[in-house]
Formats: C-alpha cells, structure tokens, sequence
C-alpha cells in the first residue's frame, strides 16, 4: 500500500478552510443512524466524543479508568499553546507554526502543523466558554507565559494544573451528552482488538476489567485517543496504566505505525531514587520561565555536595555554570525539551551530577524570588533593600505562579524548593510517534482514525512543551468532527452493524485465547519482572542517545526477553474477576514487541534529529546532525513479527518553511 497523506492543493493558509468547504458532509437527520466508538477519554478522546455527540452522532466512548477525569491528560501541569498575541509580542499563526516546524526539527508535515496553529486560537475561546478558569492578569485579561523553543509568550494556563482544569471541561461536555443518551459510556473497559469488516474498521473488542468478561461493540467508524507509549521505558512520566495496547492491536490490523522511535525525554523531572520506583514525577516546563539550570563549575564542591558537607546555597555566584545560558544565549533556560535535556546530561556523564548518583542538576528560583520581590517592594512603597522582607514578597509571587508544583516536589523530595534550588534530571515523557495518519486523521485502515498522542502527526521529531494539550483539542474539538463526516456521509444507508458475524467471531476467539494463554501459563516470574527489564534495555540502549552497536543489542534482547515472557510469565488468578496482573500483562506483551519496532526504526534512521540522538551523528558541540536523505516519516507495516516489519516512507515537502540549521544559539 503506497502511503497517501491526503494533504489538499493550494496555499498552506488556505487548505484549510478550503477542505473543509469541499468535503463531504453527514446532514443532521443521518447523523442520527451513524455509530462511532471512541477509545480513550482525555482530551483528544474526550473532546471528540462530546462533539461528535453534539453534532448528532450515536458515540460509544470507553476508558480503562474508573472515570474519564482519570485519563492521564489531568496530569499536564505548564499549560496550552494558542497563537493569540495577548502579549503583542510578535506572535502570529505563522509564527507558532514555524516554532513548532523547527522544534520538531523539520520532521513533521507542514499541512497538518500549520492547520494545529490555525485552529489553535479556537480552543481557548472554546475552553474559556466551558468555565475552564486559566490565569488572568490584574486587569481580567487570559494571562500567557513562555515554554521552551519560542521567543514569545504564548502559553495560557492554570496554575500548574492546567490538563486536569482543561479535562474537566472535556468531561463536563461529554457529561452533558450522555445525560442525553448521546454517549453511552464504558467505564472500566480495555479495548482488545479491533474488528476489520470488508477492509473497514466496524467495531472493537473489549474486556470488562470488573468482571472479566469480553464484550463486542460494532460501530461505523473507531476513534482511538488512547495516548502514548512511553511506559515501554517501564520508568517514565506517564501514569502507569498508561499503554499501547490498543494503538497496537490497530497496527496488527493493518494501520501502519509510524516514527516509533521518535520520544521525548523531558528535561524537568525528579531524580530517579532507587529500583523501588514504579514511575517519575514530572517538574512543569513551565518552572524553566522563572527557574535557572546550573551545576557547580569546581569538581570539588560537587564531592562535596554529594557528602552531604555543602549545600547548594553556599555556593558563589561565581562558581556556578548556568550551562544553558552559557551554550544558548538566545533562548537561556527556554531551549527546546530535547536540547536542554542532552544538556543535563552532558554535564552529568561529565562528573558534576549533584545527587548521590550524579544524576540530577539544580532548578534554582533564588534570582526570581529577588526579582518578583524588588517589583513588589516597589509596587507597594516598601524598602527594596531589606532582604528579609524582598525574599518573601518574592515567594508570595512564585507561590501564586507555581505553588501546587512546590508542594508536591517537597512531598516527594523532602525539600523545600523555596530555600533550596530543586534537583532534576530528563525523563520520559511524550512520544511523538504513533498510528500513521493522513490530513483527515485517518489511519491506513479505512474507518479508523487517530487523535492526539495516539497518532504520529503534528510534532516531528520533538515536541515543543504546551503542544500535547493543544494537538488533543485542535483534534478532538475542531479537526475529526469535520473529517471524520467525509467518511461516514457514505455509510448513512448502511444501517447498524451487526456483532454476529465471523469477523467478531474470529476477533474475540483471538482475545479469549491469548488471555487463556497468560492465566495459564506455568510460569515464574511476575509480569513487572519483564517489564522492568524491557525498561532497562530501553533506557540504556534506546534512550536519549543511541548507537549501531547498541541498537542492534536492543533488538536481539528484546527479541529473547518477549520469548522469555510467554514461557514464564506467572498471572495469579483467574480471567473472570478484577485481575490488575492479567490486564498488565496484556499490556507488557504488547509493549514487548512495540519495542523491537521502536529500536528497528532508530537503527535505520541514521541521523540525529529532535528526541532520536545517534551518537554517530553529532556536531564538534555536541548538537543533533540532520541529513536530508531523512526527510521522512517511516511509516511500518506489520507482517507478523517486528523484525519482519516493512517500511514505508511518506517524503516532507517544505514549500513555505527554510529548513536550515536548528539553532537555539
């Protein structure tokens, strides 16, 4: 199958809106005999769903969690991304999608991020109208702040809580619709499989994590938003449900899963402790606008810090390497995530980490603290020189801008950030890659579409921060309910799409036979026993930066650990009951073939660019080296093992974007 991207002729501005003049459209009384399933309940599930229903549609929406306010999308802190110019500092809709081109370091489709920036400025009028309660400025007006990879303040937000207020919105929307009868809801299911009638997709199979029992459900179109997957690292940012399952039981299913290699490892995390941890926590981005990154410059008071004999604070101005600053003068602190997190660990693999196990650098708010405390004392007629009385003035601001953030690094840390600098080191965090689809979000399978982080589209090779909550909205809200009409206008004779046939026959018997398999399976090992060692491979071999040799190891290891799984893996009890091990283990397998896949698609991608660093390819400085005989997105066809895997490549056209030297400098 030769890869068709779908993207409309004419002007980049104006595809849009003229797709979406030319399109074919569902009228309101066919909508009504039209069914859509959607898979996941965050903002790209969620959204979807409340809108689809909105416009008429019969939506069955399903989560794996006891409710869609715990989709992992309520864990997004810093905030969203819309090119509004409220600060009338130079921004524009060209200017975010040039931002975001670059950051994603010329490896993304043109078409689709410029449409992301176009209908960006929507979302927030959207969101404002639902109550979502961003921060405001003295005057009332949306308040903006900076992220990294951008010189201009763009960024709406809510606190550090910005995905839980902007899902609350999502649900509160979908709450209404299936008051209606709109949405039937599905709490507590996990999609299994998806069902291919006639080389369409007609429906899913799902299991009742409560009961144990599979059910099928039969629809005229499947909508996944079922988010990324960087669990495949076992350590990430991610809740630790968080899966792949159903983005791969689709690409065993015919839809091609593209740039798998391409994931984010973000630069503000908490240290890893210890083997004892199940998952990291992430320090918002947004912390980067106040917060400087330095290590000391003298190897002596990092020995001495990690004894216990100095603390940060002792240490001199002048002794200290504010590193991001000194390599990237332009942007500081606000580089891109990917470059700011080879930074870090540069310094690291140098020596002067500054915890115990020489992983981590300081976040330090000292400067800001005194900065927001003069303006106050100035503000209110007060002595700027009495440094008592600026220190706290200034951590009254920063408790405003980023207080919930503090609290739960000091639950976690037990520090408190307010008197010492944080510690962190880059973690995993986004993948930017996913389903392949084309313009209209449609993945390979007819029928099938892909929203959010699930899908491959918008990013590139890096994703700038403040874009995840965007892309999921501009998708869930504003792109598929158009595109996805363009589908489904053929299937309103169609009627409903009956479960008893062979397709649902054959797709539940697969399911019931590979949970057999894990029940019974006499083995002894437990399923984390797998999934941490998946974990180490990953971060060791595949993470933020890689090598031939190492990538070939990858592979063979992973290949022998999958065999390893399904002759010993050990799932206590049985299929029909509440069994967290079972639906683990489900997952794991299905993280232990993705990634194969994902160190395959590093290997043959010879180049550094954005989140996939190879070592063999770097500047004298250390800075990612493109080659432009990788100007692609490789796409991969699954053919029964992923070492048998096919690749498929869809060219990137740049026609009203330079692509040049990826400067932060």
């Amino acid at each position: 199958m030769s890869l068709d991207s779908k993207i409309p002729q004419g002007p980049l501005a104006d595809k849009w809106t003229n797709h979406k003049n030319t399109i074919n459209l569902v009228n309101p009384a066919n909508k009504r005999l039209i069914d859509v399933i959607v898979v996941g309940t965050g903002l790209a599930g969620g959204s979807a769903a409340a809108t689809l229903a909105e416009l008429g549609y019969n939506v069955k929406a399903f989560c794996f969690q006891d409710s869609p306010r715990r989709a992992h999308s309520i864990a997004a802190q810093g905030g969203i991304n819309a090119a509004k110019n409220y600060q009338g500092d130079g921004d524009s809709t060209y200017r975010l999608f040039y931002d975001t081109v670059k950051g994603g370091d010329y490896r993304s489709r043109e078409a689709n991020v410029y449409r992301l920036a176009e209908v960006s400025a929507n979302i927030i009028d959207q969101c404002v109208a639902q109550g979502v309660p961003f921060a405001r400025e003295y005057g009332g007006l949306l308040d903006n702040r900076s992220f990294g990879g951008v010189l201009v303040s763009r960024t709406f937000y809510a606190a550090g809580q910005t995905g839980q207020q902007l899902l609350l919105g999502a649900y509160s929307a979908m709450n209404r619709q299936i008051g209606r009868g709109k949405i039937k809801m599905y709490n507590r299911h996990e999609m299994l499989d998806v069902v291919i009638v006639d080389g369409k997709a007609r429906g899913v199979i799902v299991r009742n994590l409560v009961t144990g029992e599979i059910e099928r459900h039969s629809a005229h179109a499947v909508v996944l938003g079922t988010g990324g997957y960087g669990n495949v690292f076992f350590l990430s940012t991610n809740a630790m449900g968080s899966n792949v399952t159903a983005a791969w039981k689709a690409h065993k299913r015919g839809a091609y899963f593209a740039n798998p290699c391409y994931t984010q490892i973000h630069p503000t995390c908490i240290p890893v402790s210890g083997d004892h941890q199940s998952k990291l926590t992430l320090m918002s981005e947004s912390l980067r606008n106040d917060g400087r990154i330095w290590v000391p410059k003298k190897m002596e008071d990092v020995l001495a810090i990690r004894e216990g004999k100095l603390k940060p604070t002792q240490i001199a101005e002048e002794d200290r390497d504010y590193y991001l600053e000194r390599r990237y003068p332009a942007f500081g602190n606000l580089v891109p995530r990917d470059v700011a997190s080879r930074a870090a660990k540069e310094r690291c693999d140098a020596g002067y980490g500054v915890n115990a196990t020489g992983e981590a650098v300081y976040l330090d708010f000292a400067s800001a603290i005194t900065r927001y405390g003069k303006e106050q004392a100035h503000i209110k007629g007060l002595d700027e020189n009495d440094a008592a009385l600026v220190k706290k003035l200034g951590q009254e601001v920063v408790k405003t801008k980023y207080g919930n953030l503090f609290q739960m690094y000091e639950k976690i840390v037990d520090q408190n950030p307010y008197e010492t600098p944080m510690m962190i080191y880059p973690a995993v965090h986004y993948t930017m890659g996913g389903l392949w689809v084309d313009y209209n979000l449609q993945t390979t399978v007819p029928g099938l579409y892909a929203i959010g982080e699930a899908n491959f589209s918008d990013h590139g090779a890096n994703r700038l921060g403040a874009s995840a909550l965007m892309q999921g909205l501009a998708d869930g809200y504003f792109v598929l309910p158009y595109t996805i009409g363009d589908y489904l206008a053929n299937d309103i004779r169609t009627g409903p799409i009956s479960t008893e046939t062979k397709e649902f026959d054959e797709a539940e018997k697969n399911v019931k036979e590979r949970i057999a398999h894990l029940i019974n399976n006499d083995g002894t090992k437990p399923v984390d026993y797998f999934h941490k060692k998946l974990g180490k491979i990953m971060w060791n071999k595949c993470g933020m930066a890689r090598n031939e040799k190492d990538l070939q190891s990858a592979i063979t290891e992973i290949s022998e650990l999958r065999a390893e799984f399904w002759k010993d893996v050990r799932v206590p009890g049985t299929e029909t009951e509440f069994n967290e091990e079972l639906a683990k283990a489900g997952r794991v397998a299905d993280f232990l073939e993705l990634g194969e896949l994902f160190a395959k698609d590093a290997l043959q991608r010879e180049e550094s660019a954005g989140g996939h660093f190879r070592e063999e390819y770097q500047t004298e400085e250390g800075e990612a080296m493109r080659r432009k005989e990788f100007q692609y997105v490789s796409a991969w066809e699954y053919k029964g093992e992923p070492k048998d895997a096919v690749l498929h490549k869809e060219d990137l056209q740049y026609e009203n974007i330079e692509v040049k030297e990826r400067s932060y400098k």
